[in-house]
């Protein structure tokens, strides 16, 4: 495969001068390719499974805007029902029926949701669940595990994977000791350290949170048996139990990773896909206790732009999408190729790599593994995920730029851009 080096002389420009108006000249942290090294691309436009670049470089796409794009970036459906929806106006902050379309479709997939708030993000529906399971059990301890990120939220940035982890800060500054006083954290997959957070805490525990596949930590899959530990000891001692499905939600499965595993929680968070690209996040769960959310009771919450007619278009047409025969079924398949082809080419050229995927969603290590939790994850030679992620950049491969990001796939991908992409990842490892 020929390396013909990309010229990214205006990204460059761009991002100078992003430096002197945004801090870091980015938005989100992990944008800024600290932890990679070397400058981002400055995106122009986007298409099923591609990037251009503002120098005009083209790129085959494995973030997705962090998973919205599940269908691929500007689906013809999705912007044509978007440019519909845009001519009624862009914002209502009041009742639309679009959300009680959305809502049903949520319901019916999601199997712990019989009742769903609609919110902006991914934080504010972690927000909003923390404070319902709180009221609902009068307890205020949480349960949180180690490389999980939900939101930066202060009661979750302890032990938070994802931006702060890439970024090597141990929490953040500016939190008060006060408002992480009452989060508990344990290793993902280690079932006996949280009974015995239980057994130090009896009766003050509101309940677990967690991404049910981490993929803040990089992409890290539960043992067998971990989820349904999990929700045997939160029935045990009175807790609720909450899956964080921002990221695996409508991803892992249509009825998220709750329908993958068979396993209910009490509560559930959404976001990304089910805003179709634009921003939303929902929570919802058990009737009974979403009924404590205001108006209909006394936990407040509130938003202008919750249930924006945009975002709610998107993600139905989105879900729509979805539905249709063998979708999934191609997902996995074409993640599978994916995720085994990087594998075996590193092993082939003696790279200490491990990973794997579930449906479309997939991640690599560069360490022997396996991977069960965090500290497994920070084994990894992040100084040769850098080269490998600067490489594949070279050679027009867009891969998320930290090792503790999972990667995600669409159903724009083709087999072509997968055999491409294995191709990249031999060139680039076999010169590593």
């Amino acid at each position: 495969m020929v390396n013909t080096p990309i010229k990214t002389t205006k990204s460059q420009e761009i991002f100078a001068a992003a430096q002197n108006l945004m801090p870091g000249g980015v938005s989100s942290p992990v944008r800024a390719f600290k932890s990679v090294g070397g400058q981002p691309i400055v995106f122009d436009r986007v298409k099923d499974a591609y990037i251009w670049d503002v120098d005009g470089n083209q790129y085959i796409d494995y973030v997705g805007t962090w998973g919205p794009a599940i269908c691929g970036h500007a689906h013809p459906e999705v912007t044509a029902a978007l440019r519909e929806a845009l001519e009624k106006g862009t914002s209502f902050g009041a009742p639309s029926v679009l959300e009680n379309v959305l809502a049903e479709m949520v319901i019916d997939a999601v199997p712990s949701i019989e009742m769903v708030r609609f919110v902006n993000s991914g934080t504010e529906a972690c927000m909003g669940v923390l404070r319902v399971m709180r009221a609902f059990t009068n307890r205020d301890k949480i349960i949180k595990f180690e490389g999980c990120y939900h939101g930066h939220a202060d009661t979750f940035l302890v032990k938070a994977g994802s931006g702060v982890a890439t970024l090597g800060l141990p929490d953040s500054p500016g939190v008060p000791k006060s408002a992480t006083s009452s989060t508990l954290t344990a290793p993902y997959n280690d079932l006996e350290a949280v009974k015995a957070l239980f057994e130090e805490n009896k009766d003050e525990i509101a309940g677990v949170i967690l991404e049910p596949v981490v993929g803040n930590a990089g992409f890290i899959a539960p043992d067998a048996g971990f989820l349904e530990g999990l929700r045997e000891l939160t029935h045990e001692y009175g807790a609720l139990l909450v899956f964080d499905e921002v990221m695996t939600g409508f991803r892992i499965a249509y009825g998220g990773a709750q329908e993958k595993f068979g396993i209910t929680p009490d509560l559930t968070t959404l976001g990304k896909v089910i805003g179709g690209g634009l921003p939303v996040g929902a929570y919802g769960g058990r009737r009974d206790i979403m009924s404590l959310v205001a108006p209909a009771g006394p936990v407040y919450q509130a938003g202008t732009l919750s249930g924006n007619p945009l975002a709610m278009t998107a993600g139905i047409k989105t879900l729509e999408l979805l539905q249709k025969p063998g979708a999934y079924e191609y997902l996995d398949r074409i993640t599978k190729k994916l995720a085994d082809g990087l594998l075996q080419v590193a092993k082939e050229t003696g790279h200490a790599v491990c990973g794997g995927q579930i449906s479309a969603m997939f991640g690599l290590f560069f360490t022997s593994g396996p991977v069960h939790n965090y500290e497994d994850a920070k084994k990894s030679d992040t100084a040769k995920f850098g080269r490998f992620h600067r490489g594949m950049l070279e050679r027009g491969i867009y891969l998320a730029p930290s090792q503790f990001e999972a990667g995600f796939t669409s159903l724009a991908h083709t087999d072509e851009d997968i055999n491409q992409t294995i191709a990249a990842a031999r060139d680039v490892l076999s010169n590593l």
